[in-house]
């Protein structure tokens, strides 16, 4: 059988996924039989034009006429559209795949996922977390759950870009709150949240995150429109999101961790650095080197520099000889491959809606610190 696939979406996403999508048989040959049937956008010139580009073959401005018709539906689009089409394909039967954040606020994430939870296991719905399928992090799970590190005493992700710094950096929909929700938090925080859980949530590591304190700041109140951005005295919009934040957190068993995100880190372009220290040793990641893994246990004087590329490391038999290393539009394809393979087998995807909604009450009970300048507790 042949999985025909509906997405919703063709910028940044759009092509990380179609090229994905078009790679799958070549090196994922177990891989389910897809056909990019349609693509779906507002804009008919430019909508056909993506689609010749990206393989697609036909195109739809509405995704009503969509949702009911595929085998499976990809919303890929701005965080504001990710509630209806995601909750319409569900109720119709058609697993989805969904953009992070799962929503721009909390009541659409619990919305989503009860949707989820109503349609069934055998209709798989998920989150795109992308970089649970790095090779190095998935090599990091198995030293952790193997318990190489002892008990997990101090938990740090951070995400640094820069795109922001130049004031007059052109503004666009994710720094708005009514289409983005957030601005860092959610587009960045959502990432290092979910990898933290991933990696140390279980209840014999950190466990869940029970409380957090948030600190959330924006350096520049308004940016030009794109389209007067040259002019001398361009139009300009307010920015209603988050530049920055900083939060800490407290996990179930007693381990400390601190999250940090920016747009405005200077010389940081798509820094994602996560580090984990036990009792009886730490590991560090950074996405900027994402075929590496530094470790270091129990007697050791300094860091092992691990170059996660053997031809028994997770996913890597599927690519070239050992230390060929793989790069960023790697990881589409192994998130494609477990999604688009549950689909076929009709069982449960992770992550999904389930695990986007826990990583949205983080972020809201961040945002929530920051305006009442406490400590917030999850509810359980």
């Amino acid at each position: 059988m042949t999985l025909e696939v509906g997405v919703l979406g063709y910028g940044f996403m759009g092509k990380a996924h179609a090229n994905a999508m078009a790679r799958l048989s070549m090196f994922f040959p177990d891989a389910p039989a897809i056909d990019r049937s349609v693509l779906i956008g507002r804009h008919e010139s430019a909508l056909a034009d993506a689609a010749d580009r990206l393989g697609f073959d036909s195109t739809a401005t509405d995704w009503r006429d969509v949702v009911d018709d595929v085998d499976v539906f990809y919303n890929l689009g701005p965080n504001h559209v990710h509630r209806e089409p995601s909750v319409a394909a569900l109720e119709a039967g058609t697993p989805v795949f969904c953009e992070k954040p799962l929503a721009p606020t909390l009541e659409d994430a619990e919305a989503m996922a009860e949707a989820a939870r109503e349609a069934g296991d055998d209709v798989p719905a998920g989150c795109a977390f992308n970089y649970r399928f790095v090779p190095a992090i998935q090599y990091a799970k198995e030293l952790l759950e193997a318990g190489d590190f002892g008990e997990i005493h101090h938990v740090r992700g951070r995400y640094l870009q820069d795109w922001l710094v130049d004031p007059e950096a052109p503004w666009s929909w994710r720094n708005d709150a009514e289409l983005a929700g957030s601005g860092a938090l959610g587009d960045l925080g959502a990432h290092t949240v979910d990898l933290l859980r991933f990696l140390v949530g279980s209840d014999d590591l950190a466990g869940e995150i029970e409380r957090v304190s948030g600190h959330l700041q924006t350096f520049v109140d308004e940016r030009p429109t794109e389209d007067t951005v040259d002019e001398a005295d361009p139009e300009t919009r307010p920015v209603t999101v988050d530049d920055a934040y900083s939060a800490q957190l407290a996990f179930a068993n007693g381990a400390m961790g601190t999250l940090e995100a920016s747009r405005f880190a200077t010389g940081h372009k798509n820094d994602h650095t996560i580090e984990i220290h036990g009792s009886e040793g730490s590991l560090r990641f950074s996405l900027e080197r994402l075929n590496e893994l530094e470790v270091l246990r129990d007697g050791d004087r300094g860091y092992e520099t691990i170059l996660v590329t053997d031809e028994d490391d997770p996913y890597i038999d599927h690519w070239w000889p050992p230390g060929h290393v793989i790069g960023w539009e790697h990881l589409f394809v192994h998130e494609n491959y477990e999604f688009l393979s549950a689909v076929a087998d009709g069982r449960v995807y992770e992550p999904n809606f389930a695990d986007g909604l826990a990583a949205q009450r983080v972020l809201a009970a961040i945002e929530e610190s920051d305006e009442r300048g406490e400590w917030v507790t999850l509810e359980s």
